[in-house]
């Protein structure tokens, strides 16, 4: 999609976009207006929040359709509002197969017109985004050409900076739903390691991929035992942007959990738990979304991302309940459950993401834990801290992004619930706090260094179409942690 300004007529435009407030009463247009109060004098559109009304106009260059979009109370209106909205908008002007669109630009005085152009450009960004590429007969795509119409001359070169970066922000955040919508036999770790070593080569980092044997070198027990029930073997992907060459000791570590498919091993999961579990490298996605976002930009700042790529299956290899496995920061861990392996994948790819690539920094994001939608549904992702300042920067960050995050207690007094009566750990804490201690099994290997575990198991992946969602992967935490690294590095 081409988006720019004031490059379409509003009376040329196939289809016009005109957001309304629930309580304006008039539009300028003598027409426009006309129909409006019809609407609004019938109750079949009042301006509510995500409201849409579709209508035909005549004009001097032909017939045109108008998508009415309702806003709400302009006091209460907030960048979601406008994301959802015109994510809604532009899924009707694609049904409606319309090629110019002409989108008049909202005013507000609670709102900055950077938070503004974002919210409408990513609205319409992920409004549009489908995944259908194994489809036999799908609709052609549309060439769609949208202008903004504003009268801010003034701006007119912040608008442009405000409408790339937004732009970027949609193509990562789909090239991370693209990812996690891929299906197991298409995506598994060899070719998660080839897809990422062509976004390093398009956006602008670093890719180096390690195979088994090197895995194995390097004493990564508790990442290869998760992977050795697969015939597909791993790979460890090291992507490195270094923007910042004056501060090479400051650098943010990225872990991302790469399960491409997990069946819970030994401990089976249930089938239809099954068919979704492609979605398991959610956190990888997120990482890599994010980095290409951060080098394309060339923020000055430093970061590696790890990610740990498996599969978790069942074969005469694959490791057991009650095993007792070993890791390479040393520590032993019984194996309880066979499907609580994304955190035995991380311990790893933390340690080494420390050790070797010396982060002083550390976010690992993951789809880990059920328990995390049990205690915070499908909107709010749990996080689990050791830093009061690093937690902060991000939930600045996820405010930007409109990512909601939520900090869990990490009490010394969960601790206890992973420690092992015959190893130094169990993968497991029982059925109380499960999220919790999830994450501080993998804050067992951070050696203290300032630390952010995101639980997305709940955010990761939506099963409807919901205002700018589709159905399946979600992208969430590309943008968060793009800001968070814009904002505080």
């Amino acid at each position: 999609m081409e988006i720019k300004i004031n490059t379409i007529k509003s009376d040329e435009a196939d289809l016009v976009i005109i957001p309304i407030y629930s309580e304006s009463e008039c539009l300028q247009d003598e027409n426009l207006n006309i129909i409006y109060k019809h609407f609004k004098g019938s109750n079949k559109f009042k301006g509510n929040a995500g409201e849409i009304r579709v209508a035909i106009n005549t004009t001097a260059s032909g017939v045109q359709d108008i998508v009415f979009i309702g806003l709400g109370s302009k006091a209460e209106l907030t960048t979601e509002i406008i994301r959802s909205s015109f994510g809604k908008a532009i899924k009707k002007a694609i049904e409606l197969k319309d090629k110019k669109i002409s989108l008049n630009m909202i005013s507000s005085e609670n709102l900055s017109v950077e938070d503004i152009i974002k919210s409408m450009i990513e609205g319409i960004g992920f409004g549009e985004y489908k995944f259908d590429k194994y489809k036999s007969k799908v609709d052609e795509n549309l060439e769609i050409e949208l202008s903004i119409c504003t009268d801010d001359g003034e701006n007119l070169s912040s608008i442009d900076e405000y409408i790339d970066e937004a732009l970027l922000l949609v193509e990562t955040t789909k090239l991370a739903r693209d990812l996690v919508n891929e299906p197991a036999n298409i995506l598994y770790p060899e070719t998660l390691a080839e897809k990422v070593i062509s976004s390093g080569s398009k956006y602008g980092f670093e890719v180096e991929v390690f195979d088994e044997a090197k895995i194995n070198e390097l004493g990564m027990e508790a990442f290869l035992s998760v992977a050795k029930g697969s015939e597909n073997g791993p790979r460890l992907i090291v992507m490195r942007y270094f923007g910042d060459e004056s501060k090479k000791d400051d650098v943010l570590g990225l872990v991302g959990k790469g399960l491409t498919y997990d069946s819970g091993g030994y401990s089976i999961k249930p089938t239809s738990s099954m068919d979704t579990m492609k979605s398991d490298m959610g956190g990888a996605s997120s990482v890599i979304g994010a980095i290409s976002a951060i080098a394309k930009k060339k923020l000055k700042i430093n970061v590696v991302g790890v990610i740990a790529a498996c599969e978790n299956m069942i074969s005469g290899a694959a490791y057991k309940p009650g095993d007792i496995i070993g890791s390479m920061a040393g520590k032993y861990i019984e194996v309880l459950n066979t499907d609580a392996e994304g955190r035995l994948t991380l311990i790893d790819a933390v340690h080494y993401i420390i050790e070797k690539e010396k982060v002083n920094k550390v976010i690992d994001v993951a789809t880990l834990t059920g328990a995390a939608l049990v205690a915070l549904g499908l909107t709010t992702t749990a996080v689990v801290s050791n830093n009061d300042e690093f937690y902060k920067k991000l939930e600045n960050a996820s405010f930007k992004a409109d990512e909601k995050v939520w900090r869990l207690p990490a009490f010394e007094e969960y601790k206890k619930l992973i420690k092992s009566d015959i190893a130094d750990l169990k993968n497991i804490g029982g059925r109380y706090a499960g999220t919790i201690t999830a994450g501080l099994f993998i804050g067992e290997f951070v050696q203290n260094k300032p630390w952010l575990h995101l639980d997305i198991a709940g955010t990761a992946w939506s099963e409807k179409e919901d205002g700018y969602y589709s159905k399946g992967g979600t992208g969430v935490g590309v943008r968060t942690l793009y800001y968070l690294a814009k904002n505080n590095y």
